[in-house]
């Protein structure tokens, strides 16, 4: 092997687990509905981009999602940016009580939600329960 075919093939694979995952939808009025009304499990983030216990949310869940393709795959996760949508309705109609608050859904039922929680078994248990209801 040549080094240009070494050095293509070591380049792929350090991006292919990247890939391996598709990121977070950034939520639209009427997503989290259309998704549910497709039939899927929504998992969503409320977050702000200044917010530190949103960001170390993100971090746990962007490490599960890479370890787990099976969540990516089954499950919908839309990111609702607090500062835009915290008067929105999805917010008031799912009671909503500040950023950083993660909440999963499957047709007209909440699963589960956690409030400013940033354990990663917790969130893990989260997402598997997510993926438990997608799956079923």
């Amino acid at each position: 092997m040549d080094r240009r075919a070494f050095l293509f093939t070591t380049a792929a694979a350090l991006t292919l687990p990247h890939l391996a995952f598709a990121a977070p939808v950034n939520y639209t009025p009427g997503l989290v509905e259309k998704e549910l009304a497709a039939g899927k499990t929504v998992f969503l983030d409320f977050k702000a981009e200044w917010c530190s216990t949103c960001k170390a949310q993100e971090r746990v869940i962007a490490k599960l999602l890479a370890e787990n393709p099976a969540y990516a795959a089954n499950i919908s996760f839309i990111n609702i940016d607090w500062d835009e949508y915290r008067s929105a309705k999805i917010t008031k109609d799912l009671k909503i009580p500040r950023r950083s608050t993660l909440v999963v859904l499957r047709g007209d039922k909440e699963l589960g939600r956690i409030v400013a929680g940033v354990s990663r078994k917790d969130i893990q248990a989260l997402m598997d329960t997510a993926l438990a209801a997608a799956t079923a």
